[in-house]
C-alpha cells in the first residue's frame, strides 16, 4: 500500500505543478459570478479541468467547482483548484492549489501548491510531510501564548455581534492571529512549524482537505465535524492538542 501511496502523490504533485503552472502564467481574469462574499473566475475552472484530466482515472473526485460526496466509502479526490480565488484575482500572493485522497472519511495524502512562492508541501498520512522535499513537522510549542492561531472567516459565516463575541473567545489568549483568507495555506503552514493552531467554523471540505493531510502527515492532531456539510475544524500541534 506505501507504494501505491507514494504512486498516487507523485502524480498529485505533478498535477498541481502542472496546474500552478497555468495560474502562474496566466494573464486573463474575468469573474464568472460574484456574491456579496466570494467570487468565481474563470481560471477557477480551468485549472479544475487541468485537475480533472490527470486525476480522474484514479478515482472519483469532490471539487469545490463540480461537486461530489463524501460519504463514498472508496478512496476519493478532494480538490479546490484554486484556494484563495479572491486574493488570486487581487495579486495578493496567497493563494494555492490543494490536492487531497481520502479513504473512509480519513486523509490519506495531500499536496498543496503555493504557486506564486513556488512551495510544495506534500505529505502520506504516517509516512511523514515536505516542503520542496525537505521533510517538515509540526512545532512543539506548548503554550497558547506563545502560540500563533490562524483562522478566518468562510463565506457562511454571518458577522454577527454574537458571532464575534465567540470569536474574541476563541483567539484571545493566543500570541499572534492570522487570517489570510487560504485554509489551505493555513494547514500548511501548521503542518511545518510556522504556526500551532487552525481553527475555523462553516469550512468547506475541499478547503481543508489537504492541509489536514499534511497536519496529521508532519506529526499533528486535528478534529472535525460535519455540519450539513459544513465542517468545524481544529488542527494542531500535538502539545496544543484539545486546548
Amino acid at each position: 500500500m506505501e507504494k501505491r501511496y507514494k504512486y498516487l502523490l507523485k502524480i498529485a504533485i505533478d498535477t498541481a505543478r502542472l496546474a500552478g503552472k497555468f495560474l502562474r502564467d496566466n494573464k486573463s481574469i474575468k469573474i464568472i459570478s460574484e456574491d456579496k462574499r466570494d467570487i468565481k473566475l474563470n481560471v477557477d475552472f480551468k485549472s479544475e479541468s487541468i485537475i480533472f484530466k490527470k486525476l480522474l482515472k484514479y478515482y472519483p473526485i469532490l471539487s469545490e467547482e463540480s461537486g461530489g460526496n463524501l460519504s463514498e466509502e472508496s478512496p476519493i479526490w478532494i480538490v479546490d483548484p484554486l484556494d484563495g480565488t479572491v486574493n488570486y484575482s487581487r495579486k495578493i500572493p496567497l493563494c494555492c492549489i490543494s490536492i487531497a485522497l481520502w479513504n473512509k472519511k480519513k486523509p490519506v495524502l495531500g499536496v498543496i501548491y503555493d504557486f506564486t512562492r513556488n512551495e510544495l508541501f506534500s505529505g502520506i498520512v504516517g509516512f511523514g510531510a515536505k516542503l520542496n522535499e525537505k521533510k517538515i513537522k509540526v512545532s512543539k510549542i506548548k503554550k497558547k501564548s506563545k502560540s500563533i492561531i490562524f483562522t478566518g472567516f468562510p463565506v457562511e459565516f454571518y458577522l454577527t455581534k454574537k458571532n464575534l463575541k465567540k470569536f474574541v473567545g476563541l483567539v484571545q489568549d493566543y500570541k499572534k492571529i492570522r487570517l489570510i483568507g487560504s485554509a489551505a495555506l493555513s494547514l500548511a503552514y501548521v503542518a511545518s512549524g510556522r504556526a500551532e493552531v487552525y481553527e475555523e467554523k462553516y469550512i468547506k471540505i475541499w478547503d481543508v482537505a489537504a492541509g489536514l493531510a499534511l497536519v496529521k502527515a508532519a506529526g499533528g492532531f486535528y478534529e472535525f465535524s460535519n455540519i450539513n456539510n459544513n465542517f468545524n475544524v481544529y488542527a494542531s500541534n500535538v502539545p496544543l492538542k484539545n486546548k
